[in-house]
């Protein structure tokens, strides 16, 4: 049966409880937008097909979201949209016309602690109970603002009912509410949302009525979730609390698959990263970051974009930007990689560099205080303290090549486009012009004049004149 479920995730609503001009499902947390983490379930969990209902205002938004998702071969999301703001009912409807036969699975967009593992309940009651639809519940001490799991007195699942229409205290009383999950057989969804009417509170058509619809000729199967699973979200404090989940439920991953996660740290869902590496407090890895074995990234530290190798030393308080960096590299602290630096193995940045551009052959070093941009540095060259290359003459930028085993003294400025040779030596306090040959000595120091004595009777000239303000006030 799974080679024949289709997704339906229903993504159309504004959300204008989280006061933003972003759809609510394009809102992110754990460096995913809300709304890949249902999609995502429905194709783990066996969907093929994937449809999310958009609204005319956020269709754009929703195509580019879903852009980013790296879905498995074979398997398609589209979209379909619902034209007006009639109800989930009239949402589920938009998605008819690109519906196959099989079994569709409908979810809600905003539920992102939602899994596959969540929804077998649905599959096992499909295929071992023999139902045409099955929904997910689950018990709430206070079930106040969701509908009701109202069941007839055998048990049987009778309808749900939405807040606003519960007729009685003990409609209201009911514990067991609608998650929003949904396994229906095509055909019978088909029949049951042509037969929707909108005569409730809200003049909405709900998709919440095609299980009384069901119930009155199929079996209609309830399976218990977890209510902390099955959470959406309405407002930006309720994302805050679903991310914080979704942070820990991350780290704990990864702390089984052997890596070690202080406390406070916040990985990205897709962050991939290699045993025994260590990541400690406060530090950020964000987007598709991926960091190999044995690594330690300290304290503070945000990767983003990332791509680290083996046996790699980021030390407190960097940033790395869409940078790849190799085995055995050292990085920081207080280094700064900005996008489309690569750093072979054994690099060593040290604290306050700044690269971007920048490509550092094997055991090339820049260990402090240095600016490298648009720069080529070659195998087992030094940046000395100070070293800038100056890569942007305010119209244009330009690339500098330093070949291997070259020395460039602290405090040198390399004016772009240039060229140091291999071994060459640059010396201390240098502004470079123009290219250094292989193996060649530059320097670039202006005249040094010592005048002996001086400094004293300078002091005492000083001294005299600030005497005399003195005197005069």
């Amino acid at each position: 049966m799974k080679d024949d479920i289709c997704g339906i995730v229903l993504a159309a609503g504004a959300g204008t409880r989280m006061k933003s001009k972003l759809s609510k499902v394009l809102h992110r947390l754990a460096g995913r937008p809300l709304l890949h983490y249902p999609v995502l379930a429905a194709v783990e969990a066996g969907a093929r097909d994937v449809i999310v209902v958009a609204s005319p205002v956020n269709r754009r938004d929703v195509e580019g979201c879903l852009g980013e998702l790296e879905l498995p071969p074979g398997v398609s999301v589209t979209i379909a949209v619902q034209e007006q703001a009639r109800g989930t009912g009239d949402a589920a409807r938009a998605a008819l016309g690109e519906l196959k036969r099989g079994w569709a699975l409908i979810l809600n967009g905003d539920i992102p602690l939602i899994r596959a593992d969540d929804l077998l309940p649905l599959l096992d009651a499909c295929t071992e109970r023999a139902c045409k639809l099955a929904l997910l519940s689950c018990q709430l001490d206070d079930p106040s603002g969701y509908g009701r799991i109202l069941r007839d007195t055998a048990g049987k699942v009778r309808e749900i009912r939405e807040q606003k229409d519960l007729q009685d205290q003990q409609q209201r009383d009911v514990r067991e509410v609608n998650a929003g999950v949904y396994l229906v057989e095509s055909e019978l969804l088909r029949r049951t949302l042509g037969n929707l009417r909108n005569d409730n509170a809200q003049s909405e058509f709900y998709v919440t009525d095609i299980v009384a619809d069901a119930a009155a000729t199929e079996r209609v199967v309830a399976a218990t979730g977890e209510p902390a699973v099955l959470q959406g979200i309405n407002d930006r404090q309720q994302l805050a609390n679903l991310e914080a989940v979704l942070f820990e439920r991350i780290a704990s991953r990864h702390r089984l698959a052997g890596v070690t996660v202080e406390a406070g740290a916040r990985i990205d869902d897709a962050v991939s990263i290699g045993r025994d590496t260590t990541i400690r407090a406060n530090v950020s890895l964000r987007g598709r970051t991926v960091v190999g074995e044995g690594c330690v990234v300290d304290q503070g530290s945000v990767l983003d974009a990332a791509h680290l190798g083996r046996d790699v030393n980021v030390k407190p308080y960097c940033v790395i930007v869409d940078s790849r960096v190799g085995d055995g590299a050292q990085i920081g602290p207080f280094a700064h990689l900005r996008p489309g630096s690569e750093l072979q193995d054994d690099v060593h940045v040290g604290n306050f560099v700044e690269t971007k551009k920048t490509r550092m052959a094997r055991g090339a070093k820049a260990n402090h205080l240095a600016y490298l941009g648009d720069t080529d540095v070659g195998e087992a060259s030094n940046i000395g303290a100070g070293t800038i290359v100056c890569n942007y003459d305010g119209f244009s930028k330009e690339r500098t090549v330093i070949g291997k085993g070259a020395f460039i003294g602290s405090d040198s400025q390399l004016i772009a486009p240039v060229r140091v040779g291999d071994g060459a030596y640059v010396g201390t306090g240098t502004t470079l012009t123009q290219d250094a040959p292989d193996g060649s000595l530059v320097l670039g120091r202006p005249q040094l004049v010592v005048k002996e004595g001086y400094a004293t009777r300078l002091r005492q000239r000083l001294k005299a004149k600030a005497d005399a303000k003195k005197r005069h006030h």
